[in-house]
């Protein structure tokens, strides 16, 4: 930070409670949401400037944040960045800022500083982390949800503009057909920001309409030709060819496992939309956890390979039947495990589980080369992955926490971790059932 902005301040936080600012905070924080979720799980930071004040007395104010673990967080990005926001509020030109250190991976494409103006008039920026470099498309959705946050902060200003003037609180000396040349005026601009805000919600509303059908288009379009591929790999391994050498089936099983992955990470994206777009339903039935257990066991013999690895069942005796939703119990576990294994060479991998006071709890723990403390923020993030080197050791997409995440929280439940780097991770989870 530089010499002026420590003379000036760290970004302050906007106190203002007025109708206005209530009716608005909701919107700023989705606009900080939908620019997080465009640049594909960065964050963002959205400051607003008083138009009113001096440029030397104009202090940025923080009014919303998104991909962020805690407040405090976002407070100390914000004054990593008040530089940058500073100049871009003098310039009126974005700008880009070095990755935030404590964002880890997720800014590595640089953080993106774009002023939020709206007909010549300037009301703040808005900081977006990028995990990658940005491309062409994901340049005009900022943009795009800049000029929104634009407009309804313009709109915002304009509405207080109104009250003041209907209550005689601007231009007290005016003659009383001046006032009401002014509320007139003001008035008229109102409605045609509404106007323009429709418009707007409306083209965001179909940007994203348009994000959704491509992801179940491309979903479907890629599920059907890798299942039927897998299916004929299969085909060829049980059936009866003699002629295929073991060099030929070893490869065929390389393809095999690699296209399983493959779908199951694509079912996996499938599933986090659905959870946000609120169409994943929840169907409970009568379930029995220990055959949850051996199933997800099973699954992840291949992950093993030959790693000196043990896994450990410790489920608290009597364990009852359950009722709950048994696919979603079965892909939080699964993936959990499949997790540790991944992320453990050697030593054990351990399932604890227990029934009380109508809650199942469980728990895995591993004893790999754990999470530091900076990371365990972020484990639950989509994309985020602990192992961020070009080359990187670890497979995947960086999907399965978070899929366990929002699985567990559709279901009602909780989940933490604790983890020590270099000794392993413990997951804990904690959802309500029926006891049968």
């Amino acid at each position: 930070m530089d010499a002026e902005s420590e003379g000036r301040g760290a970004p302050q936080v906007a106190t203002d409670h007025s109708s206005a600012a209530e009716d608005l905070a909701p919107a700023l924080r989705a606009v900080a949401a939908q620019a997080a979720e465009v640049v594909g799980g960065g964050a963002a930071l959205l400051f607003v400037s008083d138009p009113t004040a001096g440029r030397e007395d104009s202090v940025p104010q923080l009014r919303a944040a998104a991909g962020f673990s805690r407040p405090q967080a976002a407070r100390d990005a914000a004054s990593v960045l008040i530089s940058t926001v500073d100049t871009v509020l003098g310039s009126q030109k974005a700008e880009t800022a070095p990755p935030l250190a404590s964002l880890s991976g997720r800014s590595e494409g640089g953080v993106w500083v774009q002023p939020l103006i709206f007909a010549d008039r300037l009301h703040g920026a808005l900081a977006i982390a990028c995990p990658t470099a940005r491309d062409a498309t994901q340049q005009r959705a900022i943009e795009a949800i800049a000029g929104v946050a634009a407009l309804r902060l313009d709109h915002a200003a304009l509405a207080r503009e109104l009250d003041d003037a209907r209550s005689n609180g601007v231009r007290p000396s005016a003659a009383p057909e001046e006032k009401g040349d002014e509320i007139l005026r003001l008035s008229e601009a109102l409605f045609a920001q509404d106007i323009e805000l429709l418009r707007s919600n409306e083209k965001l509303s179909k940007i994203e309409k348009l994000k959704n059908d491509f992801i179940e288009k491309m979903s479907c379009e890629l599920r059907t030709p890798l299942n039927e591929i897998i299916e004929s790999i299969i085909s060829v391994l049980t059936g009866e060819h003699e002629t295929l050498s073991e060099t030929a089936k070893q490869s065929l099983r390389r393809a095999l496992d690699d296209g399983t992955a493959f779908l199951r990470t694509l079912q996996n994206i499938l599933d986090l939309w659905r959870i946000k777009q609120g169409e994943l339903p929840v169907e409970v039935q009568e379930v029995n956890f220990r055959e949850i257990v051996d199933e997800a066991v099973f699954s992840i013999q291949d992950a093993l390979g030959d790693k000196p690895l043990t896994l450990e069942k410790r489920l608290a005796e009597p364990f009852p039947k359950l009722r709950t939703d048994l696919a979603k119990v079965n892909q939080i576990l699964f993936l959990l495990l499949d997790n540790a294994v991944k992320f453990t060479n050697e030593g054990e991998v351990e399932i604890h589980a227990r029934v009380d006071d109508e809650h199942l709890s469980f728990y895995v723990r591993d004893t790999g080369v754990g999470i530091c403390p900076d990371d365990q923020n972020f484990i639950f993030d989509e994309f985020f992955q602990v192992d961020e080197s070009n080359s990187r050791h670890y497979a995947g997409a960086g999907l399965g926490l978070a899929l366990v995440r929002d699985l567990v929280v559709l279901l009602g439940g909780e989940v933490s971790v604790s983890s020590d780097a270099g000794r392993g991770t413990t997951v804990n989870v904690r959802i309500p059932v029926q006891v049968v």
